[in-house]
């Protein structure tokens, strides 16, 4: 029952929006009046608004169908924003592939999920299918680690389980967890003076920093947490010692009391390196999204497994994965939920493609899902 034809025209609607995260507005006012046409219960919060003030800021889009059998509901969700650059997107079809023209990303991650998402309501519309309660959740600002969804009412859903639609690679595939990731931000201060007449009277923030980074494990730090450092600005001009450096990491971790004995470890060592050359330093740091884990014989896996089966797709390929999404708020406030493949590989580059058959797939799989 899933329409090719229809799905690629959606996509090709969708993209016209220029969506970059907190400038949704457009695309959210068009997916509102398509659910409510649907006939999905909707409404929409501030969360954008919250966020960041601009005239095109929107918030999370929710909606509910209710069932019409008894059964465990079901919440389906993807994002609306994509990353930069994501302006006057263009796609181009040749080979079964759909793939960004090059100016832009292509905005496959997250509308395919969102179109299979429509897809399986407007047949389950159409052919007046059995279902039981159906949540639908369209959240904004998921690319700047997961903004709106720390926004939503999570208090509203009813149904306790959720398949979230934003998972690059092949079509099949389901991740079980996700880290913890922690936004760092460090300033060093130190202390101007001329670097040829008198550079005795200067402090290096550059050189402490320095100092404090060499200090450092970076990378992979054992095979369930990383860090890095991401960014350093500093200084003002060649021949002037530098007062001040600005920088920007992250620590991402499935454990957090190894991540917050990390976070000890990098105050201790940035103070000594600062002290010892009359540096002073600020170190904050925010923890943008919490890990979780979700068992591999969960009911949300093995109802996956058997959509797949009954559709001839083979077995599920259950992965771990170290990036974050909208199903870490999910876990964090009580709704057990997966991130489940959407065609889209690529990702956050201009070289953003997807393969028309996979498309097709994902909505073949949802539809069994909501179904079943």
């Amino acid at each position: 029952m899933v329409n090719k034809e229809r799905m690629i025209n959606e996509f090709k609607n969708l993209i016209k929006f220029d969506s970059e995260s907190f400038k949704e507005l457009d695309i959210s006012i068009y997916l509102l009046n398509k659910l409510k046409s649907l006939g999905l219960e909707v409404e929409i919060d501030d969360a954008g608004h919250k966020l960041y003030e601009n005239p095109k800021a929107t918030g999370n889009i929710y909606g509910y169908l209710k069932g019409n059998i008894d059964g465990e509901g079901i919440i389906l969700s993807s994002h609306m924003d994509t990353v930069s650059p994501g302006l006057n997107k263009e796609a181009i079809f040749e080979n079964g592939l759909v793939k960004s023209k090059g100016n832009s990303v292509l905005g496959a991650d997250d509308i395919t999920g969102i179109v299979s998402i429509l897809e399986v309501l407007t047949i389950i519309k159409e052919n007046n299918l059995s279902h039981p309660d159906i949540e639908v959740v369209f959240f904004v600002a998921e690319e700047p680690f997961c903004k709106g969804s720390s926004l939503f009412d999570f208090k509203k859903l009813k149904s306790k389980y959720a398949y979230v639609l934003d998972l690059s690679g092949k079509v099949g595939t389901i991740a079980v967890s996700a880290p913890t990731i922690v936004t760092l931000n460090f300033k060093i201060n130190g202390k101007a003076a001329h670097a040829g007449f008198e550079p005795e009277k200067g402090i290096s923030a550059i050189f402490a920093f320095s100092n404090f980074v060499s200090r450092l494990n970076l990378g992979r730090i054992d095979y369930e947490t990383t860090f890095n450092i991401g960014t350093i600005n500093g200084g003002s001009g060649k021949n002037i010692i530098p007062d001040s450096v600005i920088s920007e990491g992250e620590i991402r971790g499935m454990n957090d009391e190894k991540i917050d004995a990390l976070l000890k470890e990098i105050e201790i060592v940035l103070y000594k390196e600062t002290k010892a050359l009359g540096a002073t330093y600020s170190f904050t740091y925010k923890k943008d999204i919490k890990a979780y884990r979700i068992n591999k014989d969960h009911y949300l896996i093995s109802k996956y497994q058997k959509a797949l089966e009954e559709l001839n797709y083979g077995k599920a390929n259950i992965i771990d994965t170290f990036g974050g999404s909208d199903n870490n708020n999910f876990n964090l406030n009580g709704i057990e939920g997966v991130v489940i493949s959407n065609a889209m590989n690529d990702v956050h580059t201009t070289h953003e493609y997807f393969e028309i058959e996979e498309f097709i797939k994902s909505a073949k799989i949802l539809l069994k899902l909501v179904t079943m």
